[in-house]
């Protein structure tokens, strides 16, 4: 189980004596190894401000915040008028390390309505501290500093304190912010696979979910190069391919839709697809992309998305209905047969004849199925090669069909044929993937709050496009959340 024991540097901040009684200049903390946080006060602008650096010999300093004004009035240092100041000065500097910042929307509310400061504050203050240890430490104590902060990050006091903080946010600077620590992340990996050192990766996969009425919710992050690899194919990709195929994270959205009916003898809790959302994007800006990588239009794409929904206490459970098992659309095969033929000049007897026979076969690229396993309702969505008909997340392409200019997966975000969104994602609604799951439960179960929980798994495939390579690869994600209901 990962550390939850970094410093409270809240409740360090609040329990440190009036500034006026302090013997020295600064105050320092240990944050991990040689890692340090000191506050620092100038009395002749009546100001103080927070730094972090690494405690040599000769100090090395690593960041420094904004100059926060002395409040004579107060005895704390942190009061109404700092802590927001503070608090966002952390914020925005973790934002500043994402490649397409803008901080123009962030706006912090009022510090006394924020639930659990303290987590929020050290929470924020932790991730700035991650980002400046990958970034900005010193190679001797970098390795050690990050494998504490890792475990920091992952704890679960920690989670709890991001899912509070991405409330706080807002969805349009929580991406921003989420991509801020997966390209710390990816350039972290990236630089401990090149000395060929093992790691275990520092959470790479960030989830939450969300129950309110009638919605259930899942949000989650994961850079590309965290992800588990399912199969690859040789050679290994060149080094402008493995760049690009690096600087990606997944960000994906599960809405659900439920409805919870009472009837005479039983209670229907039914679910249906409200929103399915998955994006692969891109984590360093377009010129950099060019530069180093073999552009913007190699990446991967989705390739299969498969949710799990369980009620976790089961003993209610009367029965479970799902509709059809796929949408088993019609197979259209259209064939043309032509007949050619012509004389040769007036002096010659010959006759030339030509005949041929064109097939057309019409396709969906994705189909979606429903199955059921125990109480589990099982909601399955397959993209399939449209040339062949074989689902791509368990197949490859033949090296013919790598080099073909009119393969389906060249081309793949321009193309009108498209199975994505122009930006690479796909999205999968309501109004075509909205078949409900139906459980009935036991009429005894009328005003109790039940626990679902979802399972999710996402595939993520690679098939090149506008790159001459004969390289793919397939990497998958899971993940795993509680929602809840009220039976009424």
């Amino acid at each position: 189980m990962a550390s939850s024991s970094f410093p409270n540097v809240w409740g360090w901040i609040q329990n440190l004596p009036p500034i006026t009684q302090w013997r020295t200049d600064s105050m320092s903390i240990c944050i991990c190894s040689s890692l340090k946080l000191s506050i620092t006060k100038n009395l002749q602008s009546f100001s103080f401000c927070f730094s972090i650096f690494a405690d040599f010999n000769l100090p090395i300093p690593l960041w420094t915040s904004k100059p926060l004004k002395l409040n004579s009035t107060s005895t704390n240092l942190l009061d109404e008028t700092t802590i927001p100041k503070l608090l966002y000065n952390l914020i925005e500097d973790v934002l500043n390390y994402c490649p397409n910042k803008n901080t123009s929307l962030l706006k912090i509310p009022k510090t006394d309505s924020i639930t659990n400061l303290k987590d929020v504050f050290n929470l924020s203050f932790l991730t700035l501290t991650f980002l400046i240890c990958i970034y900005e430490a010193p190679a001797d104590i970098r390795s050690e500093c990050l494998n504490t902060l890792k475990n920091h990050l992952a704890c679960s006091q920690s989670r709890e304190a991001s899912k509070l903080l991405m409330r706080l946010l807002g969805s349009n600077t929580e991406e921003q912010w989420m991509r801020s620590i997966n390209l710390a992340i990816t350039n972290w990996i990236v630089e401990v696979r090149a000395s060929n050192h093992s790691l275990k990766t520092p959470s790479p996969l960030f989830s939450y979910a969300v129950s309110t009425t009638g919605l259930w919710k899942v949000q989650l992050y994961c850079p590309v190069i965290a992800m588990d690899v399912a199969k690859s194919s040789n050679p290994s990709p060149d080094e402008r391919l493995q760049f690009a195929l690096n600087y990606h994270q997944l960000e994906g959205v599960i809405q659900l839709n439920y409805k919870v009916i009472v009837r005479e003898k039983w209670i229907d809790v039914m679910v249906n697809t409200d929103n399915i959302r998955c994006d692969v994007i891109r984590l360093v800006n377009e010129t950099l992309m060019k530069e180093r990588g073999a552009g913007t239009a190699e990446k991967h794409f989705p390739s299969r998305i498969s949710l799990q929904l369980t009620p976790t206490l089961q003993s209610s459970v009367l029965s479970i209905s799902v509709s059809k098992s796929s949408d088993n659309p019609t197979r259209e095969i259209g064939s043309e047969r032509t007949l050619e033929a012509s004389f040769d000049p007036p002096n010659s007897f010959g006759l030339t004849v030509s005949t041929g026979e064109t097939t057309t076969v019409n396709l969906r690229p994705w189909k979606f199925e429903q199955s059921v396993y125990g109480d589990s309702a099982k909601l399955n969505w397959f993209l399939h090669d449209s040339e062949d008909g074989r689902e791509v997340f368990s197949s490859k392409p033949s090296k013919l069909a790598l080099i073909h200019p009119k393969a389906w997966f060249k081309n793949r975000y321009s193309n009108v044929y498209r199975p994505f969104t122009r930006q690479g994602g796909v999205i999968f609604a309501g109004d075509e993937y909205g078949e409900s799951v139906c459980w009935k439960m036991e009429k005894e179960a009328v005003g109790k709050c039940m626990e679902w929980e979802i399972r999710g798994w996402i595939w993520l495939t690679y098939w090149p496009n506008k790159h001459r390579t004969f390289y793919t690869e397939t990497r998958r994600l899971e993940f795993r959340e509680v929602l809840h209901l009220t039976l009424a």
